[in-house]
């Protein structure tokens, strides 16, 4: 398997962000949250679409830490890569 930069494989970083995304179907209609929160990944892309810091989510939103944006990010670029294995298969 593939190493990126600093030596992970896709399976590790999936793995590592179980640690900070999960899926319930019973919270926010089973979209994908930040653990121990009610603010998807759908929110933290929308906040960073609308021009704002890492900083200023973290300011605005306290319980949010700079690896659950990034964990968010990552979670997001998997998820657009997996769409696309599919439709070219």
């Amino acid at each position: 398997m593939k190493k990126n930069q600093r030596g992970m494989t896709n399976k590790t970083v999936n793995s590592d962000l179980s640690k900070y995304i999960t899926i319930h179907p019973g919270i926010r209609s089973g979209k994908p949250c930040i653990v121990g929160t009610r603010i998807t990944v759908a929110d933290i892309l929308g906040w960073l679409a609308a021009n704002m810091s890492i900083e200023e989510i973290e300011e605005d939103f306290p319980e949010i830490k700079r690896e659950h944006i990034l964990a968010a990010l990552s979670f997001s670029a998997n998820r657009a890569q997996s769409i696309k294995t599919v439709i070219y298969a």
